[in-house]
């Protein structure tokens, strides 16, 4: 895929990709949350998002994707694989983040990027995957159901 003249390159994050990372989770968490859920601290990428990130790259139960276009990350992804359990008897892996910066859209880079979780969680021996999108995030649940994804549980809540 060729945007603005820049190859984009889908590769696992590494240690210099934290600042990029970072920047990435704060406009996602802007974006989303920050539209959507008063509940979420939209700071959080800031304050724990380079700990959290760095804990990851080379954690084998999670994966944590960027997506790069002229040195620059424009895309990521993050995603966990949780063992079975006696209540869950097979291992899920869990799409936890997925961002891509609105000039990158609409071509194909959030589907490879799915594509590369789908491929790690398969390899990491997970049977099922899942994703949480907000009930008000219409654009990520078509995204997500064009990847193969249907609804399972709705989360319904009061303000207390």
């Amino acid at each position: 895929m060729s945007d603005q003249h820049h190859e984009v390159t889908v590769r696992r994050a590494q240690l210099p990709d934290l600042e990029g990372l970072v920047a990435s989770s704060g406009a996602l968490f802007a974006e989303d949350a920050g539209t959507r859920d008063p509940s979420i601290n939209i700071n959080w990428p800031l304050e724990a998002g380079p700990e959290r990130f760095a804990a990851g790259i080379d954690d084998p139960s999670r994966l944590t994707l960027v997506a790069e276009s002229g040195g620059q990350i424009v895309a990521h992804l993050t995603g966990a694989v949780a063992e079975a359990t006696a209540r869950q008897p097979v291992k899920v892996a869990t799409l936890m983040s997925l961002y891509v910066r609105p000039a990158h859209r609409s071509g194909g880079l959030g589907v490879r990027l799915v594509e590369h979780f789908s491929a790690w969680a398969k390899e990491a021996g997970a049977e099922l995957a899942e994703v949480t999108a907000y009930a008000s995030n219409s654009q990520a649940i078509r995204f997500y159901e064009r990847s193969g994804f249907t609804s399972q549980a709705v989360t319904l809540r009061t303000n207390l």
